[in-house]
């Protein structure tokens, strides 16, 4: 049974347990095995990395819950002294890593998978409620995602606080009867967990009534944040029609109690043009023209398009989903602006994934554009050098949580043309020459007209002389280094747990240790 920990005392450092189904890296001091936990899906394990790192150093009291991901961490016997998975496992809590325990988790070669999602999230917080809480005894659980969603509401049950962070707004639903099933005694907690319609009793409700994960997560948690101050607002305000009402309604709630906020995520930091290893043509800011010359030679010869240096190159980084990320605007407009720039030898590479690329195949195979638009599957080196290389980054996105793209482009030297809304307002703003403001173009109307604004005034900018787009450029990529990075997003949780507890988590400011 979980016991609820006594509140810390003045010179105690807070228990923190950070409870993620992602993660890129841990610490190496937290455990031998600590470098091989890396299951990544997506931005969570980034930002659950650097904020475990960054309370670590600060000699914070952290721990960290994540399945216990076999073949993913490609954990060898030999590598741990022999010992077997049963003594690794043991012996992990003692070093900080408190990995879940189910077969289910052992052999798989992604986090997710649509077949297996429920029976994942049900097994993992399982093992964290029943085994992991009860261990740690945490005076405050983080929590990420609909796949953690049961845990605030058990931490509110033993008098745990807890955040519970959205990195996006995915949800998904199911009977307090299967999660008993799988070894979770609602019965206890059952309270604070959000229906699909209000519980009449425990009974009535076991089998009948869905519970919706994520608003669960939402609705016991003390505190709320999204990966962006706008996402969190326009989710308010109601301004995205897909978003279901009940979890508006929920954070619309935690937010007039002063309970919920949004929190920047932050590009991994071996985005960085100095010592990138995907990259042969490092550069820093002082080298800036002379590289991404250099790079964009070396893009344009591995991608078969024109050699032409000086030529203004467009890159599209981003999963090509219609639905989210806008990908429909640009071949919308995509012949149309190859001919409209045909003087300036204007070219864009796309080395992204998803359904929509066959369309872009379509229009280069229609118009003959084969040196003048690149379209690849993406690959992490390719994708690299793209922003190396690239002037312009493309994310027209509809909606967006947070985004990282248009953060990572800055420090290499690229600016974003971005649709305003969610995380790109946050983190994109006009550029303005006469007052040296500014890291890109954004565009208000979401349609393919509004996008191609946005290409004409990144245009105005290519054409300047070079001298002045040089001194923009590197502002830019001072300013980028500065502002997104691990450090500052760790610093907000850190500023976010002590408000919650009321207490010192470090102690003293977080120090900035990322170099040029």
């Amino acid at each position: 049974m979980v016991k609820a920990p006594t509140s810390p005392s003045p010179n105690e450092r807070p228990r923190i347990l950070v409870v993620t189904p992602e993660i890129t890296y841990l610490p190496p001091g937290m455990g031998n095995l600590a470098q091989r936990m890396s299951a990544k899906a997506g931005g969570m394990a980034d930002v659950s990395a650097s904020l475990v790192k960054a309370l670590y150093d600060q000699g914070a009291d952290v721990h960290v819950a994540l399945p216990n991901y076999r073949r993913m961490f490609h954990l060898d016997v030999a590598q741990v002294h022999d010992l077997e998975y049963s003594k690794v496992s043991r012996a992990l809590p003692e070093q900080r890593i408190h990995l879940a325990e189910d077969r289910v988790f052992y052999h798989r070669s992604r986090v997710y998978s649509a077949s297996e999602n429920h029976l994942v999230a049900l097994a993992f917080q399982r093992e964290v409620i029943n085994h992991i809480l009860p261990q740690v005894r945490p005076h405050l659980v983080h929590c990420n995602d609909w796949m953690t969603g049961l845990i605030p509401p058990v931490a509110k049950r033993f008098g745990i606080k807890s955040l519970f962070t959205l990195h996006n707004i995915h949800t998904e639903r199911t009977t307090m009867e299967e999660i008993e099933d799988r070894g979770i005694d609602a019965a206890d907690f059952w309270k604070h967990l959000y229906f699909e319609r209000p519980p009449y009793n425990y009974e009535e409700s076991r089998s009948h009534n869905a519970v919706d994960l994520l608003t669960s997560g939402i609705f016991a948690a003390d505190h709320v944040n999204t990966v962006s101050p706008k996402f969190l607002s326009e989710v308010v305000d109601g301004l995205h029609s897909h978003i279901p009402a009940h979890i508006q309604h929920e954070l619309r709630a935690k937010c007039h109690a002063g309970c919920a906020t949004g929190i920047l995520n932050a590009p991994d930091p071996t985005f960085n043009p100095v010592r990138d290893e995907y990259i042969e043509d490092h550069f820093s800011v002082d080298t800036v023209m002379a590289g991404k010359r250099a790079n964009k030679m070396r893009l344009q010869h591995e991608l078969g398009l024109k050699h032409a240096p000086d030529s203004p190159l467009l890159f599209w980084p981003s999963r090509l989903d219609p639905v989210q990320k806008g990908c429909q605007l640009v071949t919308d407009i995509l012949h149309e602006v190859i001919e409209a720039y045909d003087h300036d030898l204007l070219q864009i590479a796309v080395i992204a994934s998803g359904a929509h690329q066959r369309y872009f195949h379509e229009i280069v195979e229609m118009y003959g554009l084969h040196d003048r638009v690149a379209v690849r599957d993406f690959d992490e080196g390719l994708s690299h050098l793209g922003y190396a290389a690239a002037d312009f980054v493309l994310m027209p996105s509809s909606f967006e949580p947070c985004g990282l793209p248009q953060m990572i482009a800055p420090k290499y030297g690229a600016l974003t043309i971005a649709h305003n809304t969610g995380g790109l307002h946050d983190t994109v703003e006009p550029l303005d020459l006469e007052r040296a403001r500014g890291n890109g173009f954004r565009f208000d109307v979401f349609d393919s007209g509004g996008l191609r604004w946005a290409i004409d005034q990144a245009m105005n900018f290519h054409r300047r002389p070079v001298i002045e787009k040089e001194e923009h450029i590197q502002r830019i990529m001072r300013e980028a280094k500065g502002r997104f990075n691990h450090n500052a997003t760790a610093a907000e949780y850190i500023r976010t747990y002590e408000k919650i507890l009321g207490h010192d988590i470090v102690g003293h400011p977080i120090v900035d240790s990322e170099d040029e």
